[in-house]
């Protein structure tokens, strides 16, 4: 193993030994560690990602959620960090129950996270708890057909997409 594997697994079972109660599962593949945690200790173990001197991530790459219909739960915050001093990665995942579909905000900790909570929030509509400024990025304020980015949403949109004439195939 190359020494950034060894540190980056180091870091998956720090985790593991500080938040054994919130931590799911670690995979390495194709050179990426990725971590499951519990969505209740998620803003925890970020924030110690963050604030340990031997992790340092103190930089947030993005924020992205993943849409599983037919899973329990049914959707998924991915989150990735990199360490600029370290030179590191990381992946932190946590389920998101479509019946409570809330997770806590982490702008506390980065400020780069604003803008990206709130584009998950708008296509795919699950809240962040206490973010300073929750509201639509990219659809209107006026928005109420659903998230564009929700495996349910019809690719044709909803409502008053309907009413458009469209052209014959092969018409011109």
């Amino acid at each position: 193993m190359t020494d950034s594997v060894v540190s980056k697994m180091s870091v998956a079972k720090k985790i593991q030994e500080k938040f054994s109660d919130g931590f799911v599962s670690c995979r390495e593949a194709l050179g990426e560690t990725t971590v499951e945690v519990k969505r209740e200790h998620l803003l925890a173990i970020c924030r110690f990602l963050h604030d340990d001197p031997e992790t340092d991530f103190s930089f947030i790459t993005d924020i992205c959620s993943v849409d599983f219909p037919d899973q329990t739960p049914r959707f998924q915050m991915v989150y990735h960090f990199y360490s600029i001093d370290k030179n590191q990665r990381i992946r932190i995942k946590t389920g998101v129950p479509e019946e409570d579909c809330t997770v806590d905000s982490i702008t506390s900790i980065w400020k780069g996270a604003n803008f990206l909570e709130r584009e998950v929030f708008d296509m795919m509509g699950i809240r962040f708890n206490n973010h300073p400024d929750l509201r639509r990025i990219l659809m209107t304020e006026d928005y109420d057909e659903g998230f564009p980015l929700r495996k349910d949403f019809p690719v044709e949109g909803r409502g008053w997409r309907d009413t458009f004439e469209f052209m014959a195939e092969g018409a011109s």
